[in-house]
């Protein structure tokens, strides 16, 4: 999981909520950070770089424990998929409809007012950003714990020691210099392809000696010889056992929320397709196409990477593990094999970590910036109130500044003791939901927006406009996803209303000390 927010930093002045959709040909649109010069194919490109990260390793072991059976959890990947498409087709029209900005928050703003687009920034700044770092930093530390044959998810305090030390050198990195950082994102892109890739190799070599010859299987067994649809008890991280046949039909379907916010975590990225949109050559026709078959490569990818730890692995072992595919190739090739692996996946993690932990800076600098947070922690080059460097940058807009090397310091240190704190009190599972919560509420609130305004502003220039059943799908299946989702792990919910109501104390006691 990786993107660029870079225009959340930019100048708003070139398109106001008045001018949205005046627009009547691409041409007249005003001009945006980037160029215009992307292909179809750079789009498709783009998108598959920005959304295939972590999760793919991460991810299959929650959704395992939430599911009866391996079949019903390629389901949930592929249901996650489809919902991954419909919200990035939404987004699109939202992007090329309101030119000139980026992200949720400027249409939450315009749809709801003020206060939504704010409670979004906040609850990324505080949340789900920093729930994604968590997250990736304890990754990090089970992939390499994994490698040497240990799968407890219920990690002791070394675990999570670690967890903080990896945050707290990314966290430096990206303090240090940001350029560089960002610069690592092709290598790493290569590094998670190229992970895939073997993954599927192995799982093929499985298949194909297995049918050559049945006396001889390479993989789990299971794969072969049980139902891929049968419920079996599922092993817990705790070491019990699930009797899904005793599960009643409401119980099932809070398994199955929670298990569709590990494969939605996988897909995060899908709503940066507007970004992608500013910088194609013809963005009505090639967004379309981009998303059209980016993100069906994508959902191909997930289910054939997680039919092969199927494949790879004992069934029993899928879902209490938090590291599947250093796990299935411990098991396949062994403990030598699996530290390669370890490494080619730590590097994928740390891409993703160096990648969000920049957008979590930028982030805070563009909300401190539309004085939602204090002044400080809009400021680069600087710890507290001191300069770190000799260079003086007053007079630049911190997007300058941090394009020239400066980096959003303050605002890195926030972004990793929330996260500390998360690492510290959570564990991935937790924080997957918790993740998942945060970000889907805001997104139903866009789509189901988008369908607001169809209404509303029926005469809105609309550059790409995808048929109305496409948000009305995002908007049931999200909306169900977050009530039952919170419904079924009420303490991570009960987090996050707390956390918005304090958002909300926050932006009426700053406006009102601002007028004052």
């Amino acid at each position: 999981m990786a993107s660029s927010e870079t225009s959340l930093l930019r100048d708003t002045d070139e398109a106001t909520p008045e001018t949205y959709g005046t627009y009547e040909s691409e041409d007249a649109q005003p001009r945006g950070t980037f160029a215009r010069q992307l292909s179809a194919f750079d789009g498709y490109a783009l998108l598959i770089s920005i959304v295939i990260g972590s999760g793919i390793f991460s991810s299959p072991g929650p959704i395992d424990a939430n599911v009866p059976s391996p079949g019903a959890a390629l389901l949930v990947w592929l249901v996650g998929g489809l919902l991954a498409w419909t919200g990035a087709l939404t987004m699109a029209e939202l992007g090329t409809a309101f030119p000139g900005e980026g992200g949720i928050q400027p249409y939450l703003s315009h749809i709801y007012g003020e206060i939504f687009g704010f409670l979004a920034a906040w609850s990324w700044i505080v949340a789900v950003m920093p729930a994604t770092l968590a997250i990736l930093s304890i990754v990090f530390v089970e992939s390499i714990y994994s490698s040497f044959g240990v799968n407890d998810t219920a990690a002791p305090i070394t675990h999570k020691l670690f967890s903080l030390l990896i945050l707290a050198v990314i966290s430096t990195a990206n303090s240090i210099s940001t350029k560089t950082s960002t610069r690592l994102g092709n290598f790493f892109v290569v590094v998670k392809l190229f992970s895939i890739f073997l993954l599927i190799v192995a799982g093929l070599a499985v298949v194909l000696v297995y049918v050559a010859n049945r006396d001889k299987d390479l993989g789990g067994g299971d794969w072969h010889s049980r139902g891929w649809f049968n419920p079996r008890d599922t092993v817990l991280p705790d070491g019990s056992k699930y009797n899904w046949r005793s599960a009643t039909s409401w119980e099932l379907l809070g398994h199955y929320c929670a298990a569709l916010y590990g494969a939605l975590w996988a897909y995060s990225g899908w709503d940066k397709a507007n970004y992608v949109a500013a910088e194609l050559r013809h963005p009505s026709e090639q967004l379309p196409l981009a998303v059209n078959t980016a993100i069906p490569t994508i959902i191909l990818c997930y289910v054939a990477a997680n039919t092969v730890y199927y494949v790879l692995l004992p069934w029993k072992l899928i879902s209490i593990t938090d590291a599947a595919a250093v796990t299935a190739v411990t098991h396949f090739l062994g403990k030598g094999v699996a530290i390669f692996a370890a490494v080619l996946i730590c590097l994928v993690v740390a891409g993703s970590l160096l990648g969000n932990s920049f957008v979590a800076g930028r982030m805070t600098v563009a909300a401190a910036n539309k004085a939602w947070l204090p002044k400080i922690l809009g400021t680069v080059g600087q710890f507290g109130p001191w300069r770190t460097s000799k260079d003086e940058t007053e007079g630049e807009s911190a997007e300058e500044a941090i394009d020239k090397g400066e980096s959003p310091i303050n605002a890195l240190v926030l972004s990793t003791v929330i996260s500390a704190v998360y690492i510290l009190v959570g564990n991935m599972r937790v924080l997957l939901t918790f993740n998942g919560l945060g970000e889907y509420t805001f997104f139903f609130l866009t789509v189901l927006g988008d369908i607001i305004l169809r209404w509303k502003e029926p005469d809105l220039h609309r550059p790409f406009k995808p048929f109305i059943l496409i948000p009305v799908i995002f908007t049931v299946i999200s909306g169900f996803v977050v009530v039952r989702g919170a419904i079924f792990a009420p303490v991570p919910a009960a987090i996050l209303i707390s956390i918005w109501l304090t958002g909300v104390v926050f932006f009426l006691l700053r406006k009102r000390a601002l007028r004052g």
